[in-house]
């Protein structure tokens, strides 16, 4: 049987899930269930699938990161090695993109390049399975001679995520023979009987995980589990920024919250959530349950950005959210929405869904830029100056700087962005046992076999985010009752469900309408996406006294561009007693421009100025843009969350 034959077999029959837990409270949907049919994701995956795709592929060429593959395979490996140690993993993060897409559209160039680039890695693989491009051959370090550094590991999961994603959206094929050898060397070696070693950089477990379910091979899912195990018994070197940074300081289940390096924290974490689930491991499960808590109470960012820490790109300690100084880095946005949805599967919490859209909206779909070929590696909240205007034809070499960079040294966030946007749909609804749940809102169309074998098809009608009537059409009923649940988010106070006429409150949660459906019917949804402030913890030290502007799920900033001649965003200062407005689709919140004339201080403290009263400053209107489009005119400076006058606050 050739591997075309044996394809039909192997693929996922709903039309390929990245996620597929063997129990929980919902089951993911495919990508043959949900089509996205206009709007605002399926303009951003239209664009990652012609441009950034294809930019992604024409970097790693130019840089010889796709070359490193052809010079193991050839023997000519040597010790100027371009990229980083973990170059590979782009390549495979690239893959996997690319996997995704072509399930998606079925465009065969995206099918072709899926072929291309598993031709020049396979060629590379040691005949033991082995397969690394910057350890063990000539003129390199042997073998995990560098656990703590050395990434290989880390380079195995994304291989085994892209097998994955092949394997699922068209079948066994080259791609997943490999990763299959590669698995199974990774648990020759570490196994039970092997080096009793951990990544410095968790991702093998995520990759085993989903492998070992996407095979029905259990080895592999006892490797991931022997590898959570093992995390936090402090087996890596000690470093300056500690144990934690690997999160090797305390076992997974005895943390509370999350600590250390970001990206590197929310791998480890979902892929406990999937061993959890597998092994019904309820207690592993709520330790996760705890620490996503915990974290998301006191250490995340208003955009759902996460890592306020430059240093290590790592997680502050509580309320340490400096607006300024924020990481964010979109590839722990990445993780965290990997993370969440993984908890929503498992306990149908709406919390987690919440936490999704608000990362997907204002961190995710900030980085790239609108023509797909520039990105944000870190998603601050306030710039100070201007960046410079980024050269698309020169690699950067720093992770932020006010404008989006067409390549990055380390360039981690661009596959990531990749492979995300082009599963993004597969987010937007679930099937329970009789109910059918729409998460996330986006105009399209869903089909889902329940799990009593009965089928409900819907149609999705909206502008959302930039307008908050969701329209859900009834194209294919069942027979007898069903449930139709629709999130509604924590911000959405005074949303309301409209069935024909017959309009009740829908509380932030979810509303269902639990009933025989008619085909042809229409249910609305009315989500208020009216401007808000948002004012902050006053434990949140570095931006008490300030208020923030959100419109529906949509953080705003203040950019330079939009003041006044002469005014800077350090003169301003809003009016939190005046609620901010909406006209002509721009958003407005009155300010006052507060610098005091006369030469600048020498000195900036000293005994407290006198007090000004509004009417003595100048009053503005002062426009809002979406935080998700800043920077995208030119390079600005900007601000999420703006000093206020308000006496009550």
């Amino acid at each position: 049987m050739t591997a075309e034959e044996n394809a039909t077999s192997a693929v996922d029959p709903s039309g390929g899930r990245p996620v597929v837990p063997p129990r929980g409270a919902h089951r993911p949907l495919g990508m043959a269930q949900v089509k996205l049919t206009g709007g605002y994701w399926a303009k951003l995956q239209a664009t990652n699938a012609t441009a950034t795709l294809a930019h992604c592929e024409e970097w790693m060429e130019r840089l010889g990161w796709l070359a490193n593959f052809d010079r193991v395979a050839d023997g000519t490996t040597r010790t100027d090695r371009p990229g980083w140690t973990f170059s590979d993993s782009e390549v495979y993060k690239l893959i996997e993109a690319l996997a995704w897409e072509y399930g998606r559209s079925g465009e065969p160039a995206h099918d072709d390049a899926v072929r291309r680039l598993t031709a020049r890695v396979a060629r590379a693989q040691d005949s033991d399975g082995y397969l690394n491009t910057c350890y063990g051959h000539a003129n390199q370090q042997p073998r995990y001679s560098d656990l703590e550094w050395g990434h290989e590991l880390y380079c195995t999961g994304h291989l085994l995520q892209a097998a994955v994603a092949r394997l699922r959206t068209w079948g066994d094929d080259e791609l997943v023979a490999v990763a299959r050898r590669a698995a199974d060397h990774v648990c020759a070696t570490f196994g039970p009987d092997g080096v009793p070693g951990i990544c410095g950089h968790p991702e093998i477990e995520l990759g085993l995980a989903e492998f070992g379910r996407a095979l029905g091979e259990s080895r592999y899912l006892d490797q991931a589990r022997l590898f959570l195990d093992r995390r936090g018994h402090r087996t890596l070197r000690d470093i300056p920024l500690g144990r934690a940074y690997f999160q090797d300081d305390l076992p997974v289940r005895e943390a509370d919250t999350w600590r250390g390096h970001a990206v590197r924290q929310l791998y480890l974490s979902a892929a406990a959530v999937d061993v959890a689930v597998e092994r019904d491991d309820r207690g592993l499960l709520a330790a996760i349950e705890r620490q996503w808590t915990n974290a998301v109470s006191r250490r995340t960012y208003l955009t759902g950005g996460m890592g306020s820490r430059h240093q290590d790109e790592g997680f502050g300690e509580d309320w340490e959210l400096p607006p300024d100084r924020a990481y964010c880095e979109t590839c722990a946005g990445v993780a965290s929405v990997m993370v969440s949805w993984r908890l929503h599967l498992a306990t149908g919490d709406m919390r987690y869904a919440d936490l999704i859209e608000r990362t997907a909206f204002n961190v995710i779909a900030t980085s790239p830029r609108s023509d797909g070929r520039a990105f944000f590696y870190a998603n601050p909240l306030h710039q100070r100056t201007a960046g410079d205007v980024s050269d698309d034809r020169e690699v950067s070499q720093r992770a932020e700087g006010g404008s989006r960079a067409a390549w990055f040294d380390v360039s981690c966030c661009p596959t990531n962005v990749a492979r995300t946007l082009a599963t993004w749909h597969t987010y937007l609804a679930t099937a329970g046992e009789r109910e059918l749940t729409v998460l996330q809102y986006a105009g399209g169309q869903i089909s889902a076999e329940l799990g009593d074998g009965r089928t409900v098809e819907v149609e999705i009608d909206t502008a959302y985010p930039y307008d908050g009537l969701v329209t859900v059409r009834v194209l294919r009923a069942p027979e007898g009752p069903m449930a139709l649940r629709l999130r509604v988010p924590d911000w959405a106070d005074g949303a309301v469900l409209d069935e024909g006429g017959n309009r009740r409150p829908a509380a932030p949660g979810g509303v269902v309408v639990d009933r025989e459906l008619v085909p042809g019917e229409e249910i609305r949804l009315h989500l208020p996406t009216h401007p808000r402030f948002t004012w902050p913890d006053p434990r949140i030290d570095a931006v008490r006294g300030c208020v923030a502007v959100e419109r529906g799920p949509l953080v705003y900033c203040a950019e330079s561009h939009n003041l006044p001649d002469g005014t800077g965003l350090d003169d301003l200062t809003v009016d939190g007693a005046t609620a901010p407005v909406e006209r002509d689709g721009h958003v407005f919140v009155r300010a006052f421009t507060d610098r005091r004339p006369g030469p600048e201080p020498v000195w900036p403290y000293g005994p407290a100025p006198a007090p000004r009263t509004p009417e003595a400053a100048r009053t503005v209107q002062l426009g809002l843009v979406p935080y998700h489009q800043w920077a995208e005119r030119a390079p600005s400076a900007m601000r999420v969350w703006l000093p206020a006058r308000d006496q009550d606050r």
